[in-house]
């Protein structure tokens, strides 16, 4: 299992000394969310900051942009970076696309699947030097002169990862992706029932199976009672949210989204954590001393996922637990 360091809230600024700091305590992976600032700029700082340590986004938004210019960013960071670079994916809920991006939302799935192969085509034609020709539902990418084209990688295409939570995404990401970025608000009995066997079930789609494909798994992770406070509020930030209700009902927890979507319309976000039971946060969260948490990890996700990222890097407190 790969150890990773991420962070949701940073400035472009800081990104550089965020990921030199996780390369000096031994970590494999730095990985950046897009909130409130573009993940592929902060990233670019963290390249030149850094020598060993992979690169990645977890997650930028794929429908607030097109296969062409995900494409160009993330060939130029591969670049940049040595080949160090991954392309983390996700597709935000609709509300977002259309009300903060204003960009077109349509069948999430069907779409997603189609944008990582325009990004692969897009890919092979400069790698190959092939008339680029892709006709899709969504996207259609017909025209590259040699002005426009940059040529092969020297360090090859960037892996792309998918991040999703329903079963339809999942199964998107495991037959065109290289590795899924489980949600954190994923819980072990939703990652073994529902997300394994429908990647399991895209890969036998293209006649492949999960050996080699990477799995981040999910990382609530706790050690003060200012963090277990922290992750309720994410706890109960996502379970709101009517795309993860899914996660809930499987534990049989359905009327828990529907009060926290009712409070989350009424602006009661203080309140809302106050739902979260230990006994709903036992199942999204380890928390424990930092030497206890690495423990419990491995032992909760160790056969199943191949990187994981625990929230807050409460693992930079203990000592790096072995692979």
């Amino acid at each position: 299992m790969k150890l990773d360091s991420s962070a949701v809230d940073y400035t472009p600024a800081a990104a550089g000394s965020l990921a030199k700091s996780a390369e000096d305590h031994g970590y494999d992976g730095f990985w950046l969310a897009e909130t409130k600032h573009d993940p592929f700029l902060a990233l670019a700082g963290a390249a030149a900051a850094t020598e060993r340590i992979e690169l990645g986004t977890a997650i930028a938004v794929a429908f607030a942009r097109n296969p062409m210019t995900i494409a160009t960013t993330a060939n130029d960071l591969r670049l940049l970076s040595g080949g160090r670079f991954s392309l983390g994916l996700g597709s935000q809920v609709e509300a977002h696309i259309t009300k903060r991006f204003a960009m077109p939302w349509s069948r999430p799935a069907a779409r997603m699947r189609e944008f990582v192969l325009a990004v692969r085509a897009i890919w092979h034609a400069w790698e190959t030097g092939g008339r680029l020709a892709f006709r899709g539902e969504f996207y259609k990418h017909t025209l590259m002169t040699p002005f426009f084209d940059p040529g092969p990688n020297p360090h090859g295409t960037a892996p792309i990862y998918l991040a999703g939570v329903g079963e339809r995404m999942t199964e998107v990401a495991g037959e065109v992706a290289d590795g899924f970025l489980c949600h954190n608000f994923t819980t072990e009995r939703y990652l073994r029932e529902v997300t394994l066997p429908a990647l399991e079930r895209g890969r036998a789609k293209v006649g492949k199976s999960l050996a080699g494909f990477e799995i981040s798994g999910p990382a609530f992770t706790a050690s003060t009672d200012e963090e277990v406070a922290a992750v309720k509020r994410q706890i109960a930030f996502y379970g709101s949210t009517p795309a993860y209700k899914p996660v809930l009902d499987l534990h049989g927890w359905g009327a828990l989204h529907e009060e926290l979507h009712r409070m989350s319309r009424r602006q009661q976000w203080a309140e809302m954590s106050e739902l979260i039971t230990d006994e709903v946060l036992a199942e999204f969260a380890v928390v424990g001393s930092p030497e206890t948490v690495a423990a419990a990890l491995l032992d909760r996700y160790g056969d199943v996922v191949t990187r994981i990222s625990p929230s807050g890097n409460v693992l930079a407190k203990a000592q790096r637990p072995q692979k």
